[in-house]
């Protein structure tokens, strides 16, 4: 990624959406959250059970014919800065627009509502010029609204990412926050943020320190738009609707598309905004059907209710595909037939992803979490269990991300200590013994997964080889919004979760490492991390992990990359050696649909991030 002191310091974007901070990969880098996401957390989108697409009855009859219909997995809000998850992220985007975007999930920055962008010669001060647009309540943009959306992020009380907008190594914007307020956005004095309204048309935003990825974080969902007082959750407004409604059923955007209906659990709906500022959709709506079940998904794929759909794992057919290579080194073609005979077209791509198994430290010893990565084959669960859809993971950072490049991933993956690519139940049973659980007096442990069959295959593969052990494995499925609330409450011992990069930055997923951002007794005031409670563990590796992320917070300039890219592998090292987080796999976004539909090939960033105004239907 080019940073900003290697490129002109006073770039203007014009309104065509000139490349900025661009990202400097192909939409095929080997790489995926979401929270997330968005970026973020999220289940595996191969298995339908995340931001992948498909949906409601495209034969359904005359009053859905120019409906899209997609499937997602649970969605658990509409409010921009409470999403952390890839399902809600995907109907966001329909809803809500940020400055800049990347487009379809290809990491190459995009103007949406931003004109042009001035950047002040010490790369401190930003100022934005916005374009003109409609919210969908009628009100006009103005630079008062970006600053109330701004504030919400900063100061409301069930923002999620307010970190991404104040935090070190982050945007970093300038604020003043008093311990008598409390923690996490309460801390944040009202109003104090260094953001400053120019005119109706520009606004300013003032760093603490130069944030090389400024405009990629400015594509994250939480940045978007909506009305000046809106929403009665920040000082100095009452608003018009209170959080809770606003987070379910009353959204105001300026995006292509404007909420319909939600009906937990089972469906959403947008419909099309006829006076969006851009290409206004051609489509009348979108719908998702909400299905968690593999079964379920697979009935209403080859009832030809979906117009874009996953093939889950327990159905799907690696010889079905037949491929080539495009442009950015994604996998286009066609796949078939279906159960119901159909051939359809398919776009495979490697993202910026990892799904894992974490770990509780509170409530799961460090020989239990050892112990379960010395038993893990990664080999035999991409080619026996994940269908060859995606690449080992030996690390939490993929790839694409590594701060040391393709080279140094795979020096860092060829150590992983834990017996790579093998069964070590010797391994595992002595450190277990070593910490007084044997087959006669076990540690007892519950697996949490996905409503998956492919994850649920890899709880039952599991709890055999650990099996005689010294761990009594218990096994459950939970619906993917429950399963991220008990993280929230510390109520996951050992969980199935994923990560999808929302930009190519190893701050934006190693921030969830850091020990003290893990307490689950903090979320959401003042922890985002990945359900951990880190701190609690009796390790050095906790302080080595603390110690790394200040590093990195206390070295944001661009001449300091060194010290950065050693903090990062000192994180991945202390994660490693205390097995909080055991990586399985990098993730691969693969689409299937039918011809009728006119769309778009979607990024390393995942069609979460995908608009539908540009997507038609030709029943």
């Amino acid at each position: 990624m080019p940073n900003e002191t290697e490129i002109s310091r006073r770039r203007l974007l014009q309104a065509t959406g000139g490349a900025a901070a661009t990202i400097a990969i192909a939409g095929c880098s080997g790489e995926a959250p979401e929270e997330g996401g968005d970026g973020g957390d999220g289940s595996d989108g191969s298995d339908g059970s995340d931001g992948s697409d498909g949906d409601d009855g495209s034969d359904g009859g005359d009053e859905n014919a120019n409906q899209l219909n997609l499937i997602n997995s649970s969605v658990s809000t509409i409010d921009p800065i409470e999403s952390t998850d890839t399902a809600s992220a995907s109907v966001i985007r329909q809803l809500y627009e940020g400055l800049v975007t990347y487009p379809d999930g290809v990491p190459e920055v995009e103007n949406v509502l931003l004109d042009s962008v001035d950047i002040s010669d010490d790369l401190l001060t930003y100022t934005f010029t916005i374009k003109e647009a409609t919210f969908h309540n009628g009100a006009s943009l103005t630079a008062n609204d970006f600053k109330y959306s701004w504030r919400r992020l900063a100061e409301a009380p069930q923002s999620q990412r307010s970190n991404f907008l104040l935090g070190s190594g982050f945007l970093n914007v300038s604020a003043e926050t008093s311990e008598e307020n409390g923690v996490g956005p309460a801390s944040v004095v009202p109003d104090s943020e260094a953001i400053e309204v120019i005119d109706d048309r520009t606004f300013s935003v003032t760093l603490n320190a130069p944030a090389p990825a400024a405009l990629d974080i400015l594509t994250y969902d939480s940045f978007g738009a909506l009305p000046e007082g809106y929403v009665g959750d920040v000082e100095g407004y009452d608003g018009e609707v209170d959080q809770a409604t606003f987070a379910t059923e009353s959204a105001a955007g300026t995006g292509p598309f404007e909420f319909d209906m939600w009906e937990p659990g089972t469906e959403v709906r947008v419909t099309r905004y006829d006076d969006y500022h851009g290409e206004t959709a051609s489509l009348d709506s979108v719908h998702w059907q909400i299905l968690e079940d593999d079964d379920a998904i697979w009935t209403y794929v080859n009832e030809r209710n979906a117009d874009i759909f996953p093939v889950p794992t327990p159905f799907y057919e690696q010889s079905n595909i037949d491929a080539e290579a495009d442009d950015r080194g994604r996998q286009a073609g066609t796949y078939g037939p279906l159960e119901n005979g159909d051939e359809v077209n398919y776009l495979g791509v490697s993202e910026l992803s990892t799904f894992y198994v974490g770990f509780n430290a509170a409530q799961t010893p460090r020989s239990v979490r050892r112990a379960i990565a010395y038993i893990t084959n990664h080999e035999e669960l991409i080619n026996e269990v994940f269908e060859g859809r995606g690449q080992e993971a030996f690390s939490f950072l993929p790839p694409g991300v590594w701060p040391e490049g393709p080279d140094g991933y795979q020096e860092f993956a060829d150590a992983f200590p834990y017996g790579k690519n093998e069964t070590d139940r010797d391994s595992a049973q002595q450190i277990l013994e070593e910490d007084g659980y044997t087959p006669d007096d076990p540690f007892e442990l519950t697996l949490t997964t996905y409503e998956s069959e492919a994850f649920e295959q890899f709880g039952r593969l599991t709890r055999d080889k650990l099996s005689g052990l010294g761990i009594e494995l218990t096994l459950e499925t939970s619906p993917f919004n429950t399963l991220i609330s008990r993280g929230e409450e510390g109520d996951l011992q050992f969980y199935s979760l994923g990560w999808i990069w929302s930009w190519s930055d190893p701050a934006y997923g190693l921030f969830g490492f850091e020990p003290e951002n893990t307490n689950t007794d903090l979320i959401p005031t003042d922890a985002d991390g990945y359900y951990l409670d880190w701190q609690a563990a009796d390790s050095e590796n906790v302080q080595k992990a603390q110690d790394a992320w200040e590093r990195f917070e206390n070295n944001p300039d661009p001449d300091a990359e060194d010290i950065r890219t050693e903090a990062f592998v000192d994180i991945e090292e202390a994660r490693r050696d205390d097995m909080i987080m055991l990586p399985l796999y990098h993730g691969l976004t693969e689409r299937f649909w039918y011809d009728y539909v006119d769309v778009a090939p979607t990024g390393a960033l995942g069609p979460h991030y995908q608009k539908y105004n540009q997507t038609s239907l030709d029943n």
